[in-house]
């Protein structure tokens, strides 16, 4: 690529850059956190004793960490413009996968259990190409792609368990990414955090992050400018695959089974936490300090509501009522910008 190539590129990617200057990256999840703060008051006054402990905190965060690492992916798919409805099959899809791969190495020691997430890894890399290709070379709308990818990955997760969940883990991995801690803290909660730190750094400080803003921006810019468009849309799905591959292995390492039916809200959850967190559904805008905070929302309301005695079900309710009042807000601020 040309010197002048990569001088129009950081010029269509420049109103991203000053999204991301420093007091704008901070300020932007300055209210979600406000809001997280209040929820976290409103259980903490219903009921102190049982709400506002370590041991609670920590739990909420073994709760939100697999919702974390797919939402980094959902993350990067929501800047440009796009959206994965995916990931909760292809996380069941890439557990099936893995459990497979291990019961067939023998079950036990950890040359299988690194085997396994390798598969996992493998197998959610390879749907979310799936879903780049169809969405790039078919030019199928991404609801639309994904959407068909959600119900074949799960049917496929079906068919190979023949509808039961694999439960032959091996118990390295469940003593260790399951329920291992490192000074206190689950290795879960570990490598989401880890997870969410990379995708930040990328996103914040590298050139593949101010093309992904530049694609959400203006596709039609950036690819006069000289990026390929196509080209960066595939790497963004095979991320998000990958990462709901990761939370595959990890959930499976959690549970100790595949749970097959266990994840048919991710989607809602993922996307919600997103969106919440002040990324914008049509692009271009977005931070990864958002998502955090966004994710440990949902979780929050599911281990409050719990605590004070509510159906945990009023978290779905709650977190797709606070979903399209975040939608409208954000364009709301749309309409502001485009006024000016």
């Amino acid at each position: 690529m040309t010197t002048d190539t990569l001088d129009a590129t950081d010029t269509v990617a420049a109103p991203a850059r000053r999204r991301l200057k420093v007091p704008r990256l901070l300020g932007s999840a300055t209210d979600i956190t406000l809001i997280l703060i209040l929820i976290v008051a409103v259980f903490a006054v219903l009921d102190f004793s049982s709400f506002f402990t370590a041991q609670n905190f920590t739990q909420i965060l073994i709760n939100a960490a697999l919702l974390l690492v797919m939402a980094v992916g959902a993350t990067f798919v929501l800047i440009t413009g796009g959206v994965d409805l995916s990931v909760g099959s292809v996380l069941v899809f890439s557990g099936v996968i893995a459990g497979e791969v291990m019961q067939w190495l023998g079950g036990e020691g950890w040359g299988v259990s690194i085997a396994g997430i390798a598969a996992a890894l493998l197998a959610g890399t390879a749907w979310g190409c799936v879903n780049g290709l169809v969405i790039t070379k078919l030019r199928v709308p991404p609801l639309i792609a994904t959407l068909g990818s959600y119900g074949a990955a799960q049917g496929l997760a079906q068919i190979i368990t023949n509808g039961n969940d694999l439960k032959d883990v091996p118990s390295e991995l469940v003593d260790t990414i399951g329920f291992g801690r490192v000074f206190g803290i689950p290795i879960l909660v570990i490598i989401a955090l880890v997870v969410a730190l990379i995708g930040g750094l990328v996103l914040w400080a590298t050139r593949y992050g101010r093309r992904t803003y530049a694609v959400g921006s203006n596709a039609e810019a950036a690819r006069r400018s000289g990026i390929n468009v196509d080209r960066h849309l595939l790497k963004v799905y095979a991320v998000a695959g990958m990462l709901a591959g990761l939370a595959g292995i990890l959930s499976f390492a959690k549970f100790g089974t595949t749970t097959l039916a266990g994840h048919a809200t991710d989607n809602l959850n993922v996307i919600a936490a997103v969106v919440i967190g002040g990324t914008s559904l049509f692009g271009g805008v977005g931070t990864m300090i958002g998502t955090v905070v966004g994710t440990l929302i949902p979780a929050t309301l599911a281990n409050g509501l719990v605590i004070v005695g509510l159906n945990s079900f009023w978290r779905d309710f709650a977190v797709g009522v606070v979903l399209v009042a975040a939608v409208y807000l954000d364009q709301l601020r749309r309409r502001s910008r485009s006024s000016r």
